[in-house]
């Protein structure tokens, strides 16, 4: 644990190189992972079959991250740094809560979420070939070492690559909701449970634990703010780019989820954990479960590649203020990406997909990262405060109610988790707060001199 390097006039510096088409891409990208393959299920069981409610829960998700994405926006036009959340709870907050979000991103849910994907990954695989044990293992670390490699080389490749996947997963899930759609009779004779007869406190509660998982679905557009330091026109294209990129997500996951209804009809969708699968299946044959297989390798490839995108340039502005290891700071002369970074984070990530324990714990921590998203989009209220009048390319729209909603859901969201599974919760915070001794640590550590 050494002081962060003294950046002289000839040090190498990140390059600005990512358009609104990229950071479009990467929040879409980003976000559809498995979750619209599997979760539609759990979420129609838990209202109870309605087909109505169901896509209710969908369209709430959706707004809920389309008012956090208006906030951040702002944010990321304010403070158009690489580190995105990092940088607005240390400027507002101070740097121990950043620090605890960032241990938190390294340990767990960055690296926990590219090693989540990576499993996925290779058991998708053996859906379309027979793989072994070891085979499996291998296709996982093998995946997370090319996705790591191509982030070393250079931002724009990655960035290309990015691009590219997430074009192929959202034509693909179009085409597939096309197709059952158009095949699908599973409305036929279900309007008795399109709408629930009666809404009561059970119902409403089950919605609630049911928005837990969409949310759960369209996590992951909040990383595309830690790239905001390689953006080409941050303050122009990061509102736009949010605003684009969940009204997108938002739309395609409701073409999903009605397509699942369409073919199976709401009691079959509402019995299924591998909803998509299954829907093909019942539309094209058994044979189409392979498709849906290779689509969901494609998407959680996708998805684990803007993970590495991303997240370490948390570890790059974090190491920069001294309160993490020295060479995270480091921008690789060639190729100009934080490329320790990437490498120490992909070597995580391979060692948490190796042990195979993790995802549990993976699961338990999740929850605590809309703690920091909650206090991160409260942060434009002291930027707003503290430079009253600052001229700005956008500001976020329904300001104060839009950051406000935000806030709140937040908070509704981690006490809904903690009281419904708190033996859970107290794990996962305990991970978050076992990081105050390695930040007392790194702060002694830090130059007198350090801002």
């Amino acid at each position: 644990m050494d002081h962060p390097p003294t950046p002289s006039q000839n040090s190498p510096t990140l390059v600005r190189t990512l358009g609104l088409r990229d950071l479009t891409m990467l929040v879409i990208g980003g976000v559809i992972g498995s979750g619209i393959f599997l979760v539609p299920g759990a979420i129609q069981r838990r209202v109870g079959n309605s087909v109505g409610l169901a896509i209710l829960v969908w369209v709430a998700g959706g707004f809920l991250s389309l008012v956090g994405a208006l906030t951040y926006g702002e944010l990321a036009a304010m403070k158009p740094e690489a580190g995105g959340l990092y940088v607005y709870m240390r400027d507002c907050f101070g740097r121990l809560p950043a620090f605890l979000y960032g241990w938190t991103l390294f340990l767990v849910i960055a690296s926990g979420g590219m090693a989540t994907l990576a499993v996925a990954f290779s058991a998708y695989l053996g859906q379309i070939i027979p793989v072994s044990w070891v085979m499996a293992k291998l296709a996982a670390v093998g995946m997370i070492a090319a996705i790591t490699l191509v982030n070393i080389y250079g931002t724009r490749e990655s960035s290309d690559l990015q691009n590219w996947t997430t074009y192929a997963k959202v034509a693909l899930i179009l085409a597939m909701s096309a197709v059952l759609l158009a095949m699908g009779r599973g409305f036929h004779g279900s309007q008795s449970i399109l709408w629930p007869a009666r809404v009561n406190s059970s119902m409403l509660s089950n919605f609630g634990l049911a928005m837990i998982a969409a949310l759960w679905s369209y996590e992951g557009w909040q990383f595309a703010s830690f790239s905001a330091g390689e953006a080409a026109h941050p303050q122009r294209d990061f509102p736009r780019a949010f605003f684009y990129g969940t009204l997108s997500l938002t739309i395609i996951y409701v073409l999903a989820a009605l397509s699942y209804v369409a073919a199976l009809g709401p009691e079959a969708a509402g019995r299924s954990d591998t909803i998509a699968a299954a829907a093909m299946a019942v539309i094209l044959g058994p044979m189409a479960a392979k498709f849906v297989a290779l689509l969901i390798m494609i998407s959680t490839f996708s998805s684990a590649n803007s993970i590495q995108l991303t997240s370490p340039r948390v570890y790059y502005a974090m190491a920069g203020d001294g309160l993490f290891f020295r060479r995270m700071a480091e921008v690789h002369p060639r190729f100009r990406t934080p490329a320790f970074a990437i490498f120490t984070s992909g070597v995580w990530a391979a060692i948490l997909a190796c042990l195979g324990s993790f995802e549990q714990l993976f699961t338990y921590v999740i929850f605590t990262g809309w703690i920091f998203y909650g206090l991160a989009g409260a942060s434009i209220f002291v930027y707003r405060r503290k430079m009253p009048g600052a001229p700005l390319p956008y500001r976020v729209p329904g300001y104060p109610w839009t950051p406000v909603i935000f806030v709140l859901a937040s908070a509704a969201l981690v006490v809904n988790a903690t009281s419904s599974r708190p033996a859970g919760a107290i794990e996962g915070l305990g991970i978050v707060l076992a990081g105050l001794p390695a930040y007392l640590i790194w702060r002694k550590r830090r130059p007198k001199t350090s801002s």
